[in-house]
């Protein structure tokens, strides 16, 4: 007779855990942050309440930790999908529509849900204040690196804060009304901007060698 395999306990917790999170960013999107509670989110998982309370004691905890995951791991996904981006002409284009896919993301909206509950609870600020600064500047570094810019030239930092925050406030303004044609006519145009002020403008310092696709 063949006995069942018996799963680790350590494996059963990580994935006690993982359909937490996931669940827990699922509530977020679809009932916004003041909706969202722990009970609808461990009937969501499958998991006891106990179990989760367990993992989580409070919903702040269980959120938050939900938002950390899902923000890891879309940058990693941001990082891999980087590699595939086109060169030549299209690339600045191409590294807009990438950013525009985060900032439309559930994970954004997830992740937006928190930053509303966080204006008003110093608990939760707490915790979400030092994860969106440290999530801004993974993002800025990639920007930097992806449009190949040159931060020492006084105004290209600030000119890609400034892409950032557009982009950011085009993902803001979908979660209200998902008018796709105008945010591409506002990413083509701030594509042509961005070629301008950064490839003209900002030559490519020489120690880092042309870069692909360049002659």
């Amino acid at each position: 007779m063949t006995q069942a395999t018996r799963v680790p306990q350590e494996e059963r917790t990580r994935l006690m855990r993982a359909r937490l999170l996931e669940a827990a960013v699922e509530v977020l999107v679809e009932r916004g942050f003041a909706n969202t509670t722990t009970t609808l989110v461990s009937e969501r998982a499958g998991v006891s309440r106990g179990a989760q309370l367990h993992h989580f004691p409070t919903r702040n905890d269980l959120v938050f930790a939900a938002v950390e995951h899902v923000m890891t791991t879309r940058g990693a996904e941001l990082a891999a999908a980087a590699e595939a981006l086109p060169t030549g002409s299209s690339r600045t284009r191409a590294v807009l529509q990438l950013f525009a896919d985060h900032f439309t993301s559930p994970m954004f909206t997830a992740a937006l849900e928190l930053w509303v509950g966080a204006r008003t609870d110093p608990s939760l600020l707490a915790l979400v204040g030092p994860l969106e600064q440290q999530m801004g500047r993974s993002a800025h570094r990639l920007a930097v690196r992806l449009l190949e810019v040159d931060e020492s030239v006084p105004g290209q930092r600030e000119l890609v804060q400034a892409t950032l925050d557009l982009i950011r406030g085009l993902g803001l303004a979908s979660t209200i009304s998902a008018d796709t044609r105008r945010r591409n006519r506002i990413l083509d145009h701030w594509a042509t901007v961005l070629d301008a002020e950064i490839r003209v403008s900002a030559p490519r310092n020489p120690a880092s060698g042309p870069a692909k696709g360049d002659s």
